[in-house]
């Protein structure tokens, strides 16, 4: 079993804008992230994928591994998280303090990425360590420092 924390949110107002780190963000069902570039609360139905998550410990990997450290929010993914293995979470429900998610697909990096960051290698640095694509399956509001743990099942007893 597993628990972790968000370390930090991130947001871009626009396509290749400069990320804001906020203390805390409404997640809409169907919409994405409120102020994200991505939030679409009148289209009733958002991106595929709402949020995006990026591991610190992954952060840490490349600075140590490949020399190449990030500023906060240059990474482009809406929440850090530590201690939170997201690789796994792929197909699976989990819950970011009040906010229900289920994991969709990695979020693997592209040359885009590296081009806006001017980070020769960061494309080959973050393969399977980018981060996940996640639906928001119940909202609320994510803040800082809320835990992120897998969502408890549903019990199948009868009464």
């Amino acid at each position: 079993m597993w628990a972790g924390s968000v370390v930090s949110i991130h947001l871009a107002r626009a396509e290749g804008a400069a990320t804001l780190a906020v203390p805390e963000v409404r997640a809409v069902v169907g919409a994405g992230l409120e102020g994200d570039r991505y939030f679409q609360p009148a289209a009733g139905g958002g991106p595929e994928r709402d949020v995006t998550l990026i591991q610190q410990e992954a952060l840490e990997a490349v600075a140590r591994e490949h020399g190449i450290v990030l500023a906060p929010g240059q990474h482009r993914r809406n929440v850090v998280t530590a201690g939170v293995p997201l690789n796994d979470l792929i197909g699976q429900e989990f819950q970011v303090g009040q906010v229900r998610l289920r994991g969709l697909e990695l979020s693997e990096p592209c040359r885009y990425l590296e081009e806006l960051t001017g980070r020769p290698g960061l494309l080959r640095a973050l393969v399977h360590r980018g981060g996940l694509g996640a639906r928001i399956l119940g909202g609320g509001v994510i803040r800082v420092g809320d835990p992120v743990v897998p969502a408890p099942r549903p019990s199948t007893v009868a009464p």
